[in-house]
């Protein structure tokens, strides 16, 4: 699963077991300091260390890119959903949204389901969040009787669950120069001798883009086939990578901080994507760019600098894996699978499958930005995916009054579209279930579903994924009822 450089192959295989069983894990490290980073609307392709040459010919994500040579890079990491809100509160509840009860968007957990930063804080963590909303415990503002029912049923208290709580403080415009004092203010708080846990989370890359995308010119960057080759498409791109340069402008803000205050060597340091790109295909859907994020994981004396992994890892496992790593057990009914043992370079059996389901954003209730309802399971190799909703017209989320999206609806009506991208997003009614091959196929260009050889495939992950949704208590029908009422 864990690939090593080539340098420190022959070093560590000789040490490894012996530096393990010398003496306990917490005895010889300590508990280190956690900081966890997410970005917000950000796919795995879009840095440099994932291979994005736009982001080399650029020179969007050089801190980011630092980061991994530092630490750990994984190549098969995923959310629980291609949205933020769900997203978040899985990873701080270590379950999936369908069985914390949280499809719909900014639906907090029940109050009595157990983060694991409470159980840092309950063993000796001071904790903190700040940065972009969390949505743990609902919008920041919403209807008067909403606020009032999250009230009544504890589920808008979090304020009362960390040492230091802020519901959105923004990273945008001259905001971006102020992350360093923002995380140093919070990290001021911190009593001495205590280790903490600071979440951290960045506006950056979601919409909202600027108008200016200086130095990156559209006509140079490479377009997933998968997209319309259009001039605002194109435009649309370089803003976003934009935002993305923002979001490594913060993260270096960030690395330097942590030197300056002589953190770096004890800090336990996350780095990943809340979600997928808010860009054709990828935020709202269950393809790959919906939920494939980047994963970096830097610790020193722990994690070996430039090393990456191909185990698959689902959001739900971060939470399990900081509390290995601080030494502590996950509290019952956490589903997630710790990772620390890949961190560690030790034997890792890791994961079959990840999975991820969409349910309910703002926008239409007949569009697919709006309510829609699907489901997936990842192999090694393959994805499924299960369209409760085939109906629904496919509209990507936070576009649909963007340039790019009405230029692709243009094109359509001009005749000026090709008959690929025709289906890949106008198709209606879209199939109720999908097959695709990643290693072959990894802008999910062929639906496999019915074709020659794959029928063993397609059972093995229809079951799977049916497994799972049974275990979840999940409310949606079993693809294969939903299959015979066809």
């Amino acid at each position: 699963m864990r690939r090593r450089p080539l340098r420190s192959v022959r070093i560590l295989a000789g040490l490894a077991f012996l530096c393990v069983v010398a003496q306990p894990w917490t005895a010889a490290h300590g508990r280190p300091n956690i900081l966890l980073i997410l970005s917000d609307d950000h796919s795995a392709p879009h840095l440099g260390c994932y291979g994005s040459q736009n982001c080399k010919r650029f020179n969007i994500t050089p801190n980011l890119d630092a980061l991994a040579a530092e630490g750990m890079r994984f190549n098969r990491a995923y959310t629980t959903a291609p949205q933020c809100a769900p997203s978040r509160i899985s990873i701080f509840a270590g379950r999936s949204p369908v069985g914390l009860g949280v499809t719909r968007f900014a639906q907090p957990a029940r109050p009595e389901v157990p983060f694991f930063t409470d159980v840092l804080r309950q063993n000796g963590y001071w904790t903190g969040l700040d940065g972009r909303h969390q949505h743990l415990d609902g919008k920041t503002r919403d209807a008067e009787h909403v606020m009032e029912a999250l009230q009544e049923f504890g589920m808008n208290r979090h304020a009362s669950r960390f040492d230091h709580f802020v519901r959105g403080a923004k990273t945008k415009g001259e905001n971006l120069g102020k992350v360093s004092e923002v995380v140093e203010s919070a990290l001021d708080k911190v009593p001495a001798g205590k280790p903490f846990f600071l979440y951290f989370g960045f506006n950056q890359p979601h919409r909202g883009f600027g108008v200016d995308h200086e130095n990156i010119d559209p006509a140079k960057l490479d377009l997933p086939p998968d997209w319309p080759d259009l001039p605002e498409v194109r435009v649309d791109y370089a803003r976003y990578l934009d935002e993305v340069r923002d979001l490594d402008t913060g993260i270096g803000a960030i690395a330097q901080l942590l030197k300056r205050r002589g953190l770096e060597q004890n800090t336990l340091v996350i780095f990943m994507g809340d979600n997928g790109e808010a860009l054709l295909r990828g935020k709202g859907t269950l393809f790959d760019r919906g939920t494939h994020v980047p994963l970096l994981v830097r610790w020193p004396g722990v994690v070996e600098g430039g090393s990456q992994s191909d185990a698959l890892v689902s959001g739900e496992d971060l939470g399990p894996t900081i509390l290995e790593a601080a030494g502590l057990d996950s509290p019952a009914g956490m589903t997630g699978l710790s990772f620390l043992s890949e961190l560690r370079g030790q034997a890792f059996s890791g994961r079959k499958y990840v999975f991820a389901e969409r349910g309910w954003h703002a926008g239409p209730i007949t569009r697919t930005d709006g309510l829609d309802l699907s489901r997936s399971i990842t192999s090694k190799r393959y994805r499924y995916i299960y369209n409760a909703l085939p109906s629904r017209t496919y509209t990507p989320v936070d576009m649909p009054d963007r340039e790019a999206w009405l230029a692709v609806q243009s094109a359509r009506r001009g005749g000026k579209l090709s008959q690929l991208h025709i289906r890949l997003l106008f198709q209606n009614p879209r199939p109720v279930v999908e097959l695709y091959d990643l290693e072959r196929d990894p802008y999910e260009l062929d639906n496999l579903v019915g074709k020659p050889g794959m029928r063993t495939v397609e059972q093995t992950l229809r079951e799977e994924l049916e497994r799972w949704m049974i275990r979840e208590s999940d409310f949606l029908p079993l693809p294969t009822h939903a299959l015979a009422n066809q």
